[in-house]
């Protein structure tokens, strides 16, 4: 509490020499190498310093917070090392798609046009707006004064009937 009220470096510094190494071996049982776990329980640490006015004891204990924090931050770092490379992109212009492909996406367009016309007006309103659009539901609720509950729902089913109609 002394970190959180008034950021009191002593007080940090016996949280930081009792935690630190603590988190980085829970990082560390976690799958995470030694030099990762100590990025990471820096991070961590870090974190504490900078948010432990948003610390409640009545919520958890100090020890919980942290771990939480702790373990986030393995989530976002697992997440990130899992993400892809970018490809390499081809340099100079497209190679023109054959016939056939032209022809099959010609028709797939066509019959989407259709579907998304039997759609109900209300159901085809909202995969506009979400789809061609750009809109998140919260943005379409704001927009429509809908329930968010409503939105969903109704893009849900205009999906199911899309999905239908394609097939």
């Amino acid at each position: 509490m002394r970190v959180a009220n008034g950021q009191d470096a002593q007080a940090f510094t016996k949280l930081f020499e009792h935690f630190a190494p603590r988190v980085k071996a829970f990082l560390m049982k976690s799958g995470a190498d030694p030099t990762t776990a100590e990025e990471c329980a820096q991070d961590v640490m870090a974190t504490v310093w900078h948010k432990a006015a948003q610390f409640d004891p009545a919520r958890a204990s100090a020890a919980t917070w942290i771990y939480t924090i702790a373990r986030n931050r393995r989530i976002d770092m697992l997440r990130r090392d899992r993400r892809p490379e970018p490809e390499d992109l081809p340099w100079g212009p497209d190679a023109e798609p054959d016939q056939v492909d032209a022809l099959a996406l010609q028709q797939e367009t066509e019959k989407l046009a259709q579907a998304m016309n039997a759609l109900p007006e209300k159901q085809r309103k909202m995969i506009e707006s979400a789809y061609f659009g750009d809109l998140t539901h919260n943005e379409i609720a704001d927009e429509t004064g809908l329930p968010l509950g409503t939105i969903k729902s109704r893009i849900r089913l205009a999906l199911e009937r899309l999905r239908h109609s394609m097939n």
